[in-house]
């Protein structure tokens, strides 16, 4: 399945290669397989509705009626959306009760509307706080790698992304305020966007942070998350054919973001860089001051506290029990900023994406370890200590980008069967159709099969 790209099932199902249907029987088959991680993957499937779905649209494709490109694709969506009749529940207990939706978020009717299968909800961290995606209440699915010795998923996107790497998917929405989706997938293997902030919109998601949330997906390659990409924005798809390396101007960032970087991945980005080096990129290390401002930043829980408290003060006085309490303790930090403290925090971010932007203004792509760290196991993260260091740990490197609103993605440099190692490529906001030319490239030279 990791080979069956977007564009190559499009041609299938128009060439009657292949069904819709069959395809989705597929994937609720890997859902519902007892040995699997199904049941800690979903929250939510909808088997009846996800088959009367495509088998509707194969039959309006027999009937020789143009569809949209990948009409009949199955994809997830993160338990953050909303679904007309369903409960969004953001893996979470507080909300278990509330009433179903009473409309679709508008990125779900972008699905439907471009013909794509949703089979279901899928877990994540509870209200999207966390770069782990360990979930108390749900279970915790494991990374594909060396499963038998359950290591974290990522997130808070987990389900998202297993989803993908076990075949009970082709694409998985989630969403990315610090990285959501490009952690997941850089420690399962996968592509993971995460894109300017304004060109998907957020009716219908519950919110974690609006300054920094974004939505975006994740996927087997560049190509499908740029097709996702497309219909979440409602635009046109990038044109990537033609691609190239050479002449590609990246900046390496050496300060910060490589802080507590283990050998394995410093070995599989080092390999990545030297081979685009050796295909004609123009490879340049590069210090960026203002990333070691971050902590400063942040000192106080940053946007994510002040927001998330504004959102969830009155939940955590009423239902504060039911939170996980690794969640809860990160909310209320933000109870304890003033409007002072949170309009200092609006002028240092515009300080700091000014900074970025004037750092890396001659460069196609900023370039780091996704993640600095491979997989933990979750037994490990048991104590709160350990889990709030390796959450921080996590987050770091992806949020420098959600800080700048910037664009972003993960790409897996290492090799078949070893442990996951994940490229993240950068770019100032507005430039995610540039991103995704020079993802695409560098895919292209570094991809493992």
């Amino acid at each position: 399945m990791a080979l069956r790209t977007f564009a190559a099932m499009a041609r299938d199902l128009a060439e009657k290669k292949t069904t819709s249907q069959h395809l989705t029987e597929q994937c609720l088959a890997a859902i519902k397989n007892e040995s699997g991680e199904g049941i800690r993957v979903f929250l939510h499937v909808d088997e009846a509705v996800a088959i009367a779905t495509a088998q509707a649209i194969d039959r309006l494709r027999a009937a020789g009626v143009t569809l949209p490109l990948y009409a009949g694709i199955p994809i997830s969506i993160k338990d953050l959306f909303d679904v007309a009749g369903q409960v969004t529940r953001a893996g979470s207990m507080v909300l278990s009760d509330r009433p179903p939706a009473t409309r679709d978020a508008e990125i779900v009717t972008r699905l439907r509307r471009a013909g794509l299968v949703i089979v279901g909800r899928t877990n994540m961290s509870e209200f999207a706080f966390s770069g782990v995606g360990i979930n108390p209440h749900y279970g915790t699915p494991a990374a594909p790698w060396d499963r038998a010795a359950r290591r974290i998923p990522g997130g808070s996107s987990s389900g998202a992304a297993i989803s993908v790497s076990d075949g009970m998917s082709y694409g998985a929405i989630g969403t990315d305020t610090g990285g959501s989706c490009r952690i997941p997938a850089a420690l399962t293997g996968l592509v993971g966007y995460k894109p300017t902030a304004h060109r998907i919109p957020s009716d219908g998601a519950i919110p974690l942070s609006p300054s920094l949330d974004s939505i975006g997906p994740i996927a087997h390659s560049v190509g499908c998350c740029a097709a996702l990409d497309a219909i979440l924005a409602n635009g046109p798809e990038p044109d990537l054919a033609g691609s190239r390396v050479e002449g590609l101007r990246l900046a390496v960032v050496g300060n910060f973001v490589t802080n507590g970087m283990d050998s394995i991945v410093f070995e599989g980005v080092d390999r990545a860089l030297a081979q685009l080096s050796r295909a004609g990129a123009l490879v340049k290390r590069l210090d960026i001051p203002a990333f070691d401002h971050i902590p400063e930043i942040n000192a106080l829980g940053g946007f994510a506290a002040a927001e998330s408290y504004a959102w969830h003060g009155k939940l955590i006085e009423e239902q504060g029990r039911d939170y996980d309490p690794r969640v809860r303790v990160r909310i209320e930090r933000g109870k304890l900023q003033s409007a002072a403290d949170y309009i200092k925090l609006c002028v240092a971010r515009d300080d700091y994406r000014i900074a970025v932007e004037r750092s890396i203004g001659d460069f196609d792509a900023l370039v780091m370890p996704t993640v600095p760290i491979i997989p933990p196991y979750i037994d490990d993260l048991a104590e709160d200590d350990a889990f709030a260091a390796i959450n921080l740990l996590l987050l770091r490197n992806p949020s420098v980008v959600n800080l700048f609103d910037g664009c972003a993605i993960s790409l897996p440099v290492h090799d078949p069967g070893a442990a996951p190692v994940g490229l993240m490529l950068a770019a100032p906001r507005g430039r995610d159709h540039h991103l995704f030319r020079v993802a695409s490239a560098i895919e292209a030279c570094v991809a493992k099969q």
